[in-house]
């Protein structure tokens, strides 16, 4: 639920100024009662700390939340991540109204544990980022974004979709983000879903529900910080102007341990091939013995767009940070 980076589509909520006070957990009846018994599957996003307060002690609390609602809950592992983000990837999946269920739990024990305020008269507020396939957004926004800016007047809640353009390479989902209360997020939510639900081509994500892990191997392309490789290693990184050999083309060079190479590397060097490839960015580690200055890791140059250059140094971050995962 943690704030949702980049460009964002303009489409908000305009009355947010005027809200009256609200009571959580108890959502406003579904649109239409007809789609109560239809199957269908909702993803989002959640930070580790989060989803590990969803999951539990050994899973206690995870158990609950699917013995009450009735829906499936399904979380990725620790370093399976939304591209662009640090974030796991949820899917709930089962009936609309045990799926509705479900998210409440959700969304109100994370608003009681991270978004409550002591003695706070005002019920909290957070961002929640559902995952939606680009082909399915259209349904969202409706002709001239008239839909989303009926869902925004029901509900109270902003609401605002990642632009295409934001993607990562075969990246084919955007982010749908939804700010308020829990009243007013459970409403959008509901009346997204009850749309999503409508749409044939949507259920066709729910047989890879963390798929991104396969499509990049596990890694995140994410803009993460910059002093931090993975997270976990530090990253010793120079911005330097070369001469470019095309137009645009900039280079950035980054430290990575020496016991490392060998990842980013890969047997016979399939995986800075990999790399290379998915990234557009042109790769060259330094020879043994020739480190950053100061340190003892080797120089690894990464050569072309601005967005190349991300999209790399975050799949060799990421390719490290599974050391400490295995």
């Amino acid at each position: 639920m943690a704030m949702e980076g980049g460009a964002e589509s303009n489409y908000n909520s305009s009355t947010e100024s005027q809200l009256e006070q609200s009571s959580p957990r108890k959502s406003p009846p579904p649109p239409s009662q007809d789609h109560e018994e239809k199957a269908t599957y909702v993803k989002f996003l959640l930070s580790n700390a989060e989803a590990g307060s969803i999951i539990g002690k050994g899973g206690s609390t995870i158990t609950e939340f699917q013995s009450r609602s009735g829906a499936r809950i399904q979380l990725s592992r620790n370093y399976e991540v939304f591209p662009g983000t640090p974030d796991r990837i949820v899917m709930v999946s089962g009936f609309l109204d045990d799926i509705l269920k479900a998210v409440d739990l959700i969304l109100g024990k994370l608003m009681d544990e991270f978004y409550a305020e002591d003695g706070g008269e005002v019920d909290p507020r957070s961002k929640f980022r559902l995952v939606v396939p680009n082909s399915s957004c259209g349904g969202i926004i409706g002709k001239g974004g008239a839909t989303i800016k009926s869902f925004i007047e029901d509900s109270r809640a902003g609401i605002k979709i990642s632009p295409q353009d934001y993607n990562f390479p075969g990246l084919h989902d955007r982010i749908v983000t939804v700010t308020g209360t829990l009243e007013e997020q459970m409403r959008a939510i509901e009346l997204i879903l009850f749309k999503l639900a409508e749409d044939p081509h949507y259920m066709q994500s729910m047989n890879a529900p963390f798929q991104y892990a396969a499509v990049y191997v596990g890694m995140n392309y994410g803009y993460g910080p910059p002093n931090r490789v993975g997270g976990r290693y530090p990253n010793n990184r120079q911005q330097n102007k070369v001469a470019p050999t095309e137009v645009g083309d900039n280079s950035m060079t980054i430290g990575v341990a020496d016991e490392h190479v060998g990842l980013v590397l890969g047997r016979n060097g399939r995986s800075i091939i990999e790399i290379s490839q998915l990234s557009g960015a042109r790769i060259k580690i330094s020879d043994r013995g020739d480190f950053l200055s100061g340190t003892s890791d080797r120089k690894v140059t990464i050569t072309g767009s601005q967005r190349a250059i991300r999209t790399a140094e975050s799949m060799i971050s990421q390719k490290i940070a599974t050391v400490s995962v295995r």
